[in-house]
């Protein structure tokens, strides 16, 4: 096949484009009688799938169909979502929030960062926080280590999101001192925090990938969850994707199905993605064929029971198809890395206390001495209080033994609000929420008896 490039764009070509064809977006709930219809027409530019499904996904709706066709200058998408309980989307103040984020006026670049640098550890201020970057060999505890680096230097975790797969650990923390200020240029505890994390890090392993932290300055912040994917690909997490049956990081039950065929008189390679449905599926997997720089021109997502059936018709940037057995084996690895990060099945933990700094320290360390390890944890705050939850498993990867659970719930009961939940491997679990000024649904009703 010939190779075709993607031609250039030109950053005020969009801008004159929007102002005689300005996206339009329609929210229709009479159509189908389950679920909301929205659909989106405007014209074509790079990354603006990626750009519709972060919006819906921050909203934490569930996408159970989709049919995206972008092939030429114009972008004509149509979403069945619900909300997190199953209902039709029909809160005035949401609908008229994605009218306009996704129409004229939100339309913003959502790209930040292309690529990462290799650094393991990247320190920058951003506002009043000062937003960490961690990436290593995971191991029991290290979350916990991680905290308590930071509660003894003064310094508050805000908001954070941690993942683990394939035995690497990768964390994006935002933090603040006890003056709720960030570092800023603050070089003697930038270079303090970095050397402890560093130490922390690199453990007592001599393995080189493990060892390799550095510290760095002036990352263009983009999506927390991007961010990660971005993070553990760059770490190439997803070479060992697939190596072993007895991988504890994914059960048995949510193995992908991935297979890529070509077809030759459209010019497409065709992703088909078989698995366990769960929230987030569509994001995480069209944020990484974004970030290996293919191109999605129709994709068809289907929901049926338990199981999601995707199909992505790409190409690469240059034009060019998946035309090697590398190039195939490549994909389906980081294709099936991306959605075995966010899997969890087992035990979550959630929890409300009042904000302080050593919170995040405190609860860690309990779960540490209690024998439980974190396999995936979202901290946020909402005004003076802490919301975090957890999914735990055993030292060794196996189901947590709800006897502990009771122990735990005794021991920091008196502080902290505890709300367990089993995690079924075939239900779209909340996620925590993205935004540190919303509360998600079960975070809402935790804190609610909270302060009742």
């Amino acid at each position: 096949m010939a190779k075709v490039c993607w031609p250039y764009f030109d950053p005020e070509y969009e801008n004159f484009s929007n102002r005689i064809n300005p996206p339009r977006v329609s929210m229709d709930n009479d159509s189908c009688h389950d679920c909301t219809l929205i659909k989106i027409d405007s014209v074509n530019k790079p990354g603006i799938l990626l750009e519709v499904v972060q919006i819906l996904t921050d909203l934490d709706f569930i996408i159970t169909k989709a049919y995206i066709s972008s092939d030429g200058g114009w972008f004509m998408d149509v979403f069945h979502v619900t909300d997190q309980q199953g209902k039709k989307i029909t809160d005035i103040k949401i609908i008229d929030f994605i009218e306009k984020a996704l129409g004229p006026k939100g339309r913003k670049s959502t790209e930040g960062v292309k690529s990462w640098s290799g650094k393991r550890v990247g320190v920058h201020p951003v506002g009043d926080h000062t937003a960490i970057e961690l990436i290593g060999k995971d191991r029991p505890g290290l979350l916990s280590e991680i905290s308590a680096v930071l509660a003894s230097l003064q310094f508050n975790v805000i908001a954070a999101e941690v993942w683990t797969h394939n035995r690497r650990i990768a964390c994006v923390l935002y933090v603040n001192d006890a003056t709720n200020q960030a570092m800023d240029n603050d070089s003697k505890r930038l270079s303090t925090i970095e050397e402890q994390l560093n130490h922390i890090l690199r453990g007592c392993e001599d393995d080189e990938k493990v060892a390799r932290t550095s510290f760095s300055m002036g990352f263009t912040f983009t999506h927390m969850d991007r961010r990660l994917h971005q993070m553990l690909f760059a770490d190439r997490d997803y070479e060992s994707a697939g190596v072993t049956t007895t991988n504890v990081d994914c059960p048995p039950s949510f193995r992908p199905n991935i297979r890529i065929e070509r077809i030759e008189e459209k010019g497409y390679s065709v992703v088909s993605v078989k698995c366990k449905d769960r929230a987030k599926l569509m994001f995480d997997i069209v944020c990484t064929l974004t970030d290996m720089e293919y191109v999605v021109f129709h994709a068809s997502i289907s929901s049926e029971g338990p199981y999601a059936s995707q199909e992505y018709f790409i190409r690469h940037m240059d034009g060019c198809t998946l035309d090697t057995e590398g190039e195939k084996e490549r994909v389906v690895k980081c294709i099936e890395a991306a959605i075995q990060r966010r899997v969890s099945e087992g035990v979550s933990l959630e929890l409300c206390a009042k904000d302080r700094v050593g919170l995040l320290s405190e609860v860690t360390r309990i779960l540490r001495e209690n024998g439980l390890t974190v396999c995936r944890a979202g901290v946020s705050t909402i005004g003076e209080k802490g919301l975090n939850v957890f999914y735990v498993r055993d030292a060794y990867g196996n189901p947590v033994d709800m006897n502990i659970i009771d122990a735990l719930r005794k021991e920091i009961g008196q502080t902290v609000m505890v709300n367990v939940k089993k995690v079924p491997g075939n239900t779209k679990a909340p996620e925590t929420s993205r935004g540190w000024a919303r509360v998600s649904f079960f975070f809402g009703n935790l804190l609610e008896r909270f302060l009742n």
